[in-house]
């Protein structure tokens, strides 16, 4: 996966209906009309919506007799896991340095206190 793909999964990723179409998939396949049913907008909304999550791969449908049920792939979200953990990993240290300082500056006398 390259890097404009990577963009495609965030920029799906960025709107909440797209995130919580895609839970919804998580449970299984679902129809535009299953998928519209929490929103308060339009299916013709929600296949937007869609057309967006397919653009990144995250969702494909199939034609099955007179719907088109949409899945989730999830093998695209990956790639922006794994970068994203890299970004956990420079924070867990930070904060790691952090607590060490912390630790460090109580256990030094207070100075300029009458004791």
């Amino acid at each position: 996966m390259g890097a404009q793909n990577l963009d495609a999964v965030f920029a799906a990723l960025a709107d909440p209906t797209r995130r919580a179409m895609l839970t919804r998939l998580a449970e299984g396949e679902a129809s535009v009309g299953e998928l519209a049913a929490p929103f308060k907008i339009s299916q013709p909304a929600i296949s937007k919506h869609l057309k967006v999550l397919e653009k990144a791969g995250l969702v494909e449908r199939a034609i099955d007799e007179q719907r088109r049920p949409a899945r989730l792939k999830a093998e695209p979200m990956a790639e922006a896991v794994e970068w994203m953990n890299y970004f956990k990993r420079f924070w867990g240290d930070s904060f790691d340095q952090l607590d060490e300082l912390l630790v460090k500056l109580q256990a030094e006398p207070k100075g300029g206190q009458d004791e």
